[in-house]
């Protein structure tokens, strides 16, 4: 018999459906596990990065549900964002159109793979719903503190007409539309993520089940330093400006400093700017850089000195030039610096450009003071000798000395240590129409007012067009004017919306209730939360998760999550990538033109790998046999280049529809579980999708086999049943312990036992019954069909995960390696307590020895109990 993935598979997922396995219920007599895969951006289709990350919550899932759990695996769509305006603008339509047109394609693409979703929980970002209840508590984290608008510099995309993160810049440009980024000031809507920032900190040490990675690139983006802040006196400054206030991380490199540095947002050079052209113009040319620290660090340093100079405050004959700086950030310390050039790299070529003096602070261990080529920056625990320190520095580590000179510098009433967090506030607001309305009004009589909550949700207008740059709402009248709530007077609707971020950060709460009338439901949150396993991309190891961490601190604050929630992911695992070679040819140019993977065939010639690509796409086929008969069909020689990430770009991307269609989702499923561990890339290959189809039909002509045979119960019944009891025990280790590539060999292992045993029909099928449980979180469909075909009860999805007798895991018997003069030749098996004498006898009769021996005795026979059989001839 043959297995047949199509008939078979769509015949399992209406079963399950009808059966409702998977829907998620609240069962406080069961032990509760969430396990949630980052819900996907819905842009058309899925690929095979969407397979892998998904395959792996389910196999969690169904091996977690089986085990006795009540498991909640939901799905929904990050939904709001420019793709949808950007596709608005260029295709005509509406971004609503295109978002859900997109949800319906993808869901009809992920329906396929046998996901054990509960589809009842679906939800989009876009659906006002969804964004009523976020707008609400933004209501309510307004009134709590947590929200608070000002005027800020920020990063202005001036094609996309939108603020972007600091994370959005690459390059110093917009990350979708490539334009040059500028600086401008905005009054902008922040939530106050900054006062969390030391909680945040600390409390990376208690999330043990995360990568020890994502912990560290978070503890870096919060970025905890002691410092000391100061100020200088100001000499020719404007009226009102009489200190300049500083803060810094090396105030032992104080006596070292040549100049002092302001940030072009900073007030005294706002304040400059305005009756300096020549100042203006190069404040304004510095804000065209963008706001973010890689843009600034690869940016030229450049300044313009101001004609003020400051006092040292160890020296007050000691005067410093201050210049305005394009490399000094205003939201960071106080906007203004010191320069110590002979020890930072920035101020040295900031120094060396202008002319200005690079003394020396301090000098390696052991060595003579001299003219420098480059900034002296040791590491922190590398000890230095000072020739310009403070009272008592002599050699000391750079931690040390830090340490020294705050105590010193507040000693001697000059300034006092600070903590600082590199940690902004959020900036939530984004100029566009695609995103979660801001729900406050703007009243002349009453100022900014909170939306009535009686009045959520602020719809987004659907009568909008994308003719005309800019934000649709900031021209559209009916929408935009309406009744102040408190007083009823006319009033304007902010037409900012929130950052997708912002959608993302709490959707995992809002899964446990989805249809709730408030943002969470006080019962269910307190059941399903937390996420027992968060699975998703290294790439969101920041932002997303700093952001979601802090927005369950404030859905506690506001009352949406119990506190056993402020920390919403019990564990997170971060898995690779997929990856595809690249097959390139050139056109007469020499440029580069890429080839998608159906659209080539590969032969093998004369033990050569080649490539070529398809003349006639009818007659070559996935699954084609690797041979010289393809050439006729052959056209162009292709370049196959090494594996990388799939890219559209590359066009090395694989689309699951035709793979499932192909193979059967079954196999996909099995080759991104098979090939290598789940943290690494894999990398997809027509053989090894072949490979998994052939490894499926074998199991299912063995299971076949099982079903019609009629040996009776013989003494390898008992072996059988000890190769089965391990491989529950392995399976169930590899599945927990997220090594899926493990449970899979051991599922090849177990396959090959159980198709040499000659055991009797009944323990061969009780071992098959097993091994369709054991499948089943990998290959849920095959596994269902033979539990049935073997008279299995009900559903193998809604079977109890088998456990192992422990006294068969107790190996009796153990392999002797023989070694025939310090050789390893054979080896035996043997009951661990047998005797030696019977041990030799053994020995003596294994087919390698008795050949080398060739009828003489050994000179000597050693036998090491338990461990190694050595013979001397």
């Amino acid at each position: 018999m043959s297995y047949d993935p199509a008939a078979t598979e769509a015949k399992w997922q209406a079963a399950w459906e009808a059966a409702e396995v998977f829907r998620a219920r609240r069962d406080p007599a069961k032990p509760k596990y969430y396990v949630l895969e980052m819900f996907p951006y819905p842009s058309g289709r899925i690929h095979m990065g969407h397979v892998r990350n998904y395959t792996m919550g389910d196999v969690v899932a169904r091996q977690k549900a089986a085990a006795g759990y009540s498991v909640l695996h939901p799905m929904g769509w990050d939904a709001f964002g420019m793709p949808a305006e950007n596709a608005a603008m260029e295709r005509g339509g509406h971004p609503k159109d295109w978002t859900y047109g997109n949800i319906e394609v993808m869901r009809e693409q992920m329906k396929p793979l046998g996901l054990s979703i509960d589809w009842s929980r679906e939800f989009a970002t876009c659906d006002p719903e969804y964004y009523g209840q976020q707008q609400a508590m933004f209501i309510d984290m307004l009134e709590a503190g947590l929200v608070y608008r000002k005027s800020a510099v920020v990063n202005w995309d001036p094609v996309d007409m939108t603020v972007l993160a600091n994370e959005q810049v690459i390059d110093g440009k917009g990350w979708r539309s490539n334009a040059p980024v500028v600086r401008r000031e905005l009054t902008q809507w922040f939530f106050r993520i900054s006062d969390y920032s030391g909680e945040l900190l600390e409390a990376l040490d208690g999330l043990k089940d995360w990568p020890e990675k994502v912990r560290l690139m978070q503890a870096n983006w919060i970025g905890r330093s002691r410092g000391l802040q100061f100020a200088f006196s100001l000499v020719d400054a404007p009226e009102g400006f009489d200190r300049l206030e500083v803060y810094t991380t090396r105030p032992d490199t104080l006596l070292g400093a040549s100049f002092a540095g302001i940030s072009p947002d900073h007030p005294l050079a706002k304040h400059l700017e305005r009756d300096n052209p020549e100042i203006a113009e190069f404040v304004a040319e510095c804000r065209r850089i963008g706001t973010s620290e890689e843009a600034l660090e690869k940016a030229e340093k450049r300044g313009m000195d101001t004609g003020i100079r400051v006092r040292h405050p160890f020296d007050t004959s000691v005067e410093l030039p201050v210049y305005i700086a394009n490399f000094i950030l205003m939201d960071y310390g106080t906007g203004a610096i010191f320069g110590c050039p002979a020890h930072d790299a920035r101020d040295f070529e900031f120094a060396t450009k202008y002319g200005l003096p690079i003394p020396p602070v301090f000098v390696a261990e052991g060595a003579e003071e001299a003219p420098l080529a480059e900034a002296y920056v040791p590491l922190k625990s590398e000890k230095v000798r000072y020739i310009r320190g403070f009272a008592g520095q002599e050699v000391q580590t750079g931690e040390e000395a830090v340490n020294a000179a705050i105590e010193f510098c507040e000693s001697q009433g000059v300034g006092r240590g600070v903590t600082n967090y590199r940690l902004r506030d959020w900036g939530i607001s984004r100029q566009r129409y695609w995103g979660c309305p801001i729900p406050v009004i703007h009243c002349e009589t009453c100022g900014v007012v909170p939306e009535a909550k009686e009045n959520l949700p602020v719809r987004l207008p659907d009568d909008v067009s994308f003719d005309i740059p800019g934000n649709p709402l900031d021209r559209h009248p009916t929408w935009r004017d309406c009744a102040c709530p408190k007083c009823g007077g006319a009033g304007r609707r902010e037409t900012d919306t929130m950052d997708t971020f912002v959608d993302s950060s709490w959707y995992y709460a809002r899964f446990t209730a989805p249809h709730a009338a408030t943002p969470t439901d006080a019962e269910d949150a307190d059941y399903w939360m937390n996420v027992d396993q968060y699975i998703g991309g290294v790439e969101h190891a920041i932002l997303h998760l700093l952001y979601s961490r802090f927005f369950a601190r404030a859905m506690h604050k506001t009352g949406h999550l119990p506190a056993k929630a402020i920390e919403p992911f019990n564990a997170l695992f971060t898995q690779g990538m997929v990856t595809h070679e690249i097959y390139m040819t050139r056109d007469a140019a020499g440029r580069p033109v890429y080839h998608l993977p159906e659209d080539v065939v590969e032969v093998s010639l004369d033990g050569q790998r080649k490539a070529y690509l398809k003349k006639s796409l009818e007659n070559v086929t996935l699954g084609t046999p690797l041979d010289a008969s393809i050439i006729p069909l052959a056209g162009e020689a292709v370049e196959v280049i090494p594996s990388a990430k799939m890219s559209k770009s590359k066009k090395n991307v694989v689309d699951p529809v035709s793979i499932i269609q192909s193979f059967g989702a079954d196999t996909a499923r099995w080759f991104v579980m098979s090939d290598s561990p789940p943290e690494r890339d894999v990398e997809w290959t027509a053989s090894g999708a072949e490979a998994a189809f052939k490894h499926m039909g074998r199991v299912w002509r063995l299971a076949d086999e099982i079903g019609r045979a009629d040996a009776a119960p013989n003494a390898e019944d008992a072996v059988l049943e000890r190769a089965t009891a391990r491989a529950i025990a392995e399976v169930t280790a590899g599945i927990e312990g997220f090594a899926f590539n493990k449970a899979v060999a051991k599922l090849y292992e177990f396959t090959n036992t159980l198709n040499r045993s000659t055991a009797g029909a009944a323990a061969k099928k009780q071992a098959m019954l097993t091994m369709a449980q054991l499948m089943s979180p990998m290959v849920p469909h095959l596994a269902e069909e033979i539990w049935a075909m073997l008279g299995g009860q009900g559903l193998v999805a809604q079977a109890a995960w088998p456990k192992a007798d422990p006294a068969l895991l107790v190996d009796d018997t153990v392999t002797l390696p023989i070694q025939i003069n310090g050789k390893r030749r054979a080896e035996i098996t043997v009951p661990k307590d047998m005797a030696i004498a019977e041990v030799e006898k053994l020995v003596l009769a294994e087919e390698t020895v008795v050949k080398v021996l060739a009828g003489s005795a050994p000179k000597k026979l050693i036998v090491v109990p338990g461990r190694i059989v050595n013979v001397v001839i």
